[in-house]
C-alpha cells in the first residue's frame, strides 16, 4: 500500500500542474471528481491572487497563460514589423505603422497607393518602361486609355530591343523577360482593367510565336489592337452616342472621359446646337481640361463649370448624363471617378436617362459590389487647388483620404455605348459573346 500511494503522487502533481493550459492530454485520464477537484483549486488562485493584487484583476489569468500567450504575443509583434519594413522598401517611402499618415484607417490601407518619383528599378527593366512607371505615379498619364496606349506602346519598344538567347524560345523567354517590366508598372501605380486585358491579349499572342521574326508580327499585333479595340471602338461609340444628343439638349458629364469629350466634340462638328454641364470634384479636377476642350476651337460649345455640392441644383435642367468609365464588370456595375455614383443616383431619382460611354476593353468577367473591396489613393501632391481654398493636408488626428474611384450600381445606369452596340446593364456579361469568344 505505501508503494501505491508513493506511486500515485507522482502522477497526481504533474496532473494537477499541467492542467492550467487547456487541452493537456493529462485530464483525460482523470475521473470527473479529480478534474472538479482540480478546477476548485484554480479558482481559489485566482481568487487568492485578485485578493492579493487588486489593481492588476487580471494579472492571476494573464499570469497563468503568460507562456501560452507571450510567444504568439510576440511572434505576432514581430509579423507586422516585418511586413511594414517590406512595404516601405517596396514603396519607397516610409509608412506608419498601423496604416495612418499615408492610407488612414485601417479599413483603405488595402487601397493602392502610387510609388514616389524616386522608386528604386530592380532587375532589367527597359528605359521606356522606367519612363513610363515615373508618368504613371506623378499621374502625367491619367486616364484608362491613355495608360493602356502608353503601356503597349512601351512594351513594343521592349519586343523590337529584345534579343532571344541562344538555346531558348522566343514563346517562353519573352515572357519572363516581360514580366518584370509589367511589374514596374503596378508597382508604380496599380494595373487598370484595360491593361490587364491588353497584357492577357499580347502574352497569348507570344505564346503563339515561336520563331526571332514574330518580333515584327508582334509589334504588328500590338498596333492592331490599339486601333481596333481603343481608336476604332471610340469612332463607333461616338456615332452611336451621338444619335442620343438633340438638339437644345442640356447634356451633363462629370469629371473628363477621353470618349465622352470625343461624343460632345463630334456632335457639336455636326451641326447640332447643345450645351453641357461639367461638373467636377477634387482631387483631380479633370473637368477644367475638359472645359477647355469643349470651349476652344472654332466652334465652342456652350458650357457651364459647377463642382458636385452644386448638382442638385443643375439636375433640373439637364436632359441626359454622359459619363465614362474606368471599367464595367459583368454584373453591370460601372467602376468610374469618384462621383459618378453619386450624378447617377440623383439623376435617377430626378428620371435623367444616364448613359455611359465605354470600350469592351474595359469589360472584366469579375463582380464588383462597392468601392472597398479595390480602389486606388491619390497622392497628396496630385490634389489640384481650387481658387484661394487651401488644399486640405494631413495633421494629427486628421487624416484626408482620397479615393479615386467609387462603383455605380447597374439600377442606376440606363444604358451604355459600346462598339458592339447599346447595351443594357442587365445584358453587359454578353460582352464576350458579342466579341466572338465562347464561355464555358
Amino acid at each position: 500500500m505505501p508503494d501505491k500511494q508513493e506511486t500515485t503522487l507522482p502522477t497526481q502533481q504533474p496532473g494537477a500542474a499541467a492542467p492550467k493550459p487547456a487541452g493537456q492530454p493529462s485530464q483525460k485520464s482523470m475521473t470527473k471528481a479529480e478534474r472538479r477537484e482540480l478546477q476548485e483549486k484554480q479558482r481559489a488562485a485566482k481568487a487568492a491572487a485578485k485578493a492579493e493584487a487588486p489593481k492588476g484583476g487580471a494579472g492571476g489569468s494573464a499570469a497563468k497563460t503568460k507562456g501560452a500567450q507571450a510567444p504568439a504575443k510576440k511572434a505576432g509583434e514581430a509579423g507586422p514589423a516585418k511586413q511594414s519594413v517590406l512595404t516601405s522598401k517596396e514603396l519607397g517611402h516610409a509608412i506608419p505603422e498601423e496604416g495612418a499618415g499615408k492610407r488612414g484607417p485601417r479599413i483603405f490601407t488595402h487601397f493602392g497607393l502610387p510609388k514616389p518619383i524616386g522608386h528604386t528599378v530592380k532587375g532589367d527593366i527597359h528605359p521606356a518602361v522606367v519612363r513610363l512607371g515615373l508618368s504613371f505615379s506623378e499621374f502625367k498619364i491619367c486616364g484608362a486609355n491613355a495608360r493602356c496606349i502608353a503601356t503597349l506602346t512601351a512594351f513594343k519598344n521592349v519586343i523590337q530591343d529584345y534579343t532571344t538567347p541562344p538555346n531558348s524560345t522566343l514563346s517562353r523567354h519573352l515572357m519572363t523577360h516581360l514580366s518584370p517590366q509589367i511589374t514596374h508598372l503596378v508597382a508604380a501605380r496599380p494595373m487598370s482593367v484595360s491593361m490587364g486585358n491588353a497584357i492577357r491579349q499580347l502574352k497569348l499572342e507570344i505564346s503563339n510565336s515561336d520563331i526571332d521574326l514574330a518580333k515584327d508580327v508582334l509589334c504588328k499585333k500590338i498596333d492592331d489592337y490599339i486601333q481596333d479595340r481603343i481608336i476604332m471602338a471610340d469612332e463607333v461609340i461616338q456615332e452611336s452616342a451621338g444619335r442620343k444628343i438633340k438638339e437644345g439638349d442640356v447634356i451633363l458629364t462629370y469629371a473628363r472621359s477621353s470618349v465622352v469629350e470625343k461624343v460632345l466634340l463630334r456632335a457639336r462638328s455636326e451641326g447640332k446646337k447643345f450645351s453641357v454641364i461639367v461638373v467636377d470634384s477634387r482631387p483631380l479636377l479633370e473637368g477644367k481640361a475638359l472645359l477647355r476642350s469643349l470651349t476652344s476651337g472654332p466652334d465652342p460649345i456652350p458650357c457651364t463649370y459647377a463642382l458636385l455640392p452644386a448638382l442638385p441644383s443643375l439636375l433640373t435642367e439637364v436632359t441626359t448624363v454622359f459619363i465614362g468609365a474606368h471599367s464595367i464588370y459583368s454584373n453591370g456595375a460601372v467602376f468610374s471617378r469618384a462621383g459618378t455614383a453619386l450624378v447617377s443616383m440623383m439623376a435617377k431619382q430626378r428620371n435623367v436617362p444616364v448613359v455611359v460611354c465605354c470600350e469592351t476593353c474595359k469589360f472584366s468577367e469579375g463582380i464588383l459590389v462597392d468601392g472597398f473591396g479595390k480602389n486606388e489613393l491619390a497622392p497628396a501632391h496630385t490634389v489640384q487647388p481650387h481658387g484661394s481654398t487651401p488644399t486640405p493636408t494631413s495633421e494629427p488626428g486628421l487624416e484626408v483620404l482620397n479615393p479615386l474611384y467609387d462603383l455605380t450600381p447597374p439600377n442606376f445606369i440606363t444604358a451604355v455605348v459600346t462598339e458592339v452596340g447599346l447595351i443594357p446593364p442587365s445584358s453587359i456579361s454578353s460582352i464576350p459573346l458579342a466579341l466572338g469568344k465562347t464561355i464555358l
